[in-house]
């Protein structure tokens, strides 16, 4: 007897993501705007010279000049797929990273999170964490997809603790499957599903709540232990 996969209810409408924005405590996204981020944007992520290595595994950057950086933003804001926000902090009010949806597929509830870069300021902060939970919790709470996923150069390390870090469960490497800035990139790919989402989701609540951090900020249970624990 031929074996097939499980029946799939029929998928709610939650359609493409739009381009609201998404409203955490310490961040929004916003959807990128050149005249309203790319000043901030260049400017904390071509600070100083060592700044060059945050772009090294995207397929684009650093840039030469504000002005290159700007037509490159000018394009991505127009485009749907992917769709491009901005992270913007509440404190500072300053546009500090980006991410992306893209690889969107409503009619099989399949979506991908990624271009995503922080500049300094941003790095290793709860506002970073939390732009990432605000672009899932939509995914799954509000679209009502059943796969997100994640994938990266396979040589990422970085990106590769932060998946996991997220919840994601590596799936395989998809070897020599692009040329990247004239160099071979193998990639790496994770995914999510709707029924680990719950879990992962008290993960997240549990870990931004602002009785994980001490007064000076350090959190008291790190994010990867509660993944490990749901």
């Amino acid at each position: 007897m031929l074996r097939v996969g499980a029946p799939v209810e029929p998928l709610p409408s939650g359609g493409a993501p739009g381009r609201e924005p998404l409203q955490g405590t310490h961040v929004r996204l916003e959807p990128a705007d050149v005249a309203t981020h790319a000043a901030s944007l260049y400017a904390l992520s071509h600070a100083r010279p060592e700044d060059a290595a945050l772009w090294t595994y995207l397929a684009y950057g650093p840039f030469p000049d504000q002005g290159a950086f700007e037509r490159w933003l000018a394009e991505r804001a127009r485009s749907d797929d992917p769709l491009f926000f901005a992270i913007v902090e509440e404190q500072s009010g300053q546009a500090s990273g980006m991410a992306s949806y893209l690889n969107i597929v409503p009619a099989h509830g399949s979506i991908e999170i990624g271009h995503i870069w922080f500049a300094p300021p941003l790095q290793k902060t709860r506002a970073a964490t939390e732009a990432i939970f605000l672009m899932m919790r939509h995914v799954f709470d509000n679209l009502r997809y059943r796969r997100l996923e994640w994938k990266c150069d396979a040589l990422n390390e970085a990106s590769m603790r932060a998946a996991r870090r997220f919840g994601f469960t590596y799936e395989g490497t998809f070897r020599q499957h692009m040329v990247v800035k004239g160099r071979n990139r193998d990639t790496a790919w994770f995914s999510l599903l709707d029924r680990e989402w719950p879990a992962a989701l008290a993960a997240f609540e549990h870990w931004l709540a602002p009785d994980n951090f001490d007064p000076a900020g350090r959190q008291r249970t790190s994010l990867s232990a509660l993944m490990a624990a749901s």
